[in-house]
């Protein structure tokens, strides 16, 4: 068969999404980020909303997001993205706005900024990559690293009594009053790669619809910064970062400001 007989109409079964740029990704291999761009090109793209979305991404592994989505971007100060995109949403209320933020940016430095812009109920999408540890700085135990978890900066594992426990982020965005829709996804999987992209698209219509903030987790591996191939990174995720971020809505209401 050739490529074009392939791609005639009831023969396609899957293509590069069309918002995705012609380059290779310095992601390392198993990382989920390529998965999360991917979904979020395809809901753009079938929203129509292709030449009035904006995306900001700050410092971390996200940082390079800009090279493989083709929309407008704003680069963000490491964990101030929620406050650009607040700007960026009050000055373009017809834009669609979200952010790319990991859990080090968004959870650490970006705690504040993430949470005062969520409790506003500002008309943003937040998308946070929780992979539990400082992906690109080498491997430093984050915010979400787990209790007995191993990094480069608890080598002997998480102490509660020394590093104190995990955050919670998403149990906490859906206490807030201004949060429309707050969930935990993850993309181990084609079943949870479909209920993710239908997460994402259920926050951006949010937005675009004035219902007020949105916040989306996705649960991921960091094979490089775990030490583990892909394979093993994705079962050790379900085996352990499930039983604590348990995945699943934990709020979807007609939240307003």
């Amino acid at each position: 068969m050739t490529r074009e007989e392939i791609i005639q109409p009831g023969n396609l079964v899957y293509q590069k999404p069309e918002l995705m740029n012609d380059v290779q990704m310095h992601y390392c291999p198993g990382c989920s980020h390529g998965v999360v761009h991917k979904l979020v090109a395809e809901v753009i793209a079938e929203m129509g909303m292709e030449e009035k979305t904006i995306g900001v991404s700050p410092v971390g592994c996200a940082v390079f997001a800009y090279r493989y989505l083709d929309i407008d971007w704003e680069e963000a100060a490491h964990g101030r993205a929620p406050a650009l995109a607040t700007a960026c949403k009050r000055l373009w209320p017809d834009h669609l706005v979200f952010t790319y933020q990991g859990d080090g940016d968004l959870g650490c430095i970006g705690l504040a900024e993430t949470v005062h812009a969520l409790n506003r109920g500002e008309n943003i999408t937040i998308i946070f990559i929780n992979n539990a540890i400082y992906g690109m700085t080498g491997g430093q135990m984050a915010p979400t690293t787990l209790v007995g978890m191993k990094t480069a900066t608890c080598p002997f594992g998480r102490e509660p009594e020394l590093h104190g426990y995990p955050l919670k982020i998403t149990e906490m965005a859906a206490q807030l009053e201004g949060t429309a829709y707050v969930t935990r996804q993850s993309v181990q999987s084609v079943a949870a790669i479909r209920k993710c992209k239908k997460a994402i698209r259920h926050a951006f219509e949010n937005s675009m619809n004035g219902k007020g903030s949105n916040l989306i987790e996705v649960v991921s591996t960091c094979n490089s910064g775990w030490k583990m191939s892909p394979v093993k990174a994705n079962k050790w995720m379900e085996e352990h970062m499930f039983d604590y971020y348990n995945i699943g809505d934990l709020k979807d209401s007609e939240a307003k400001h």
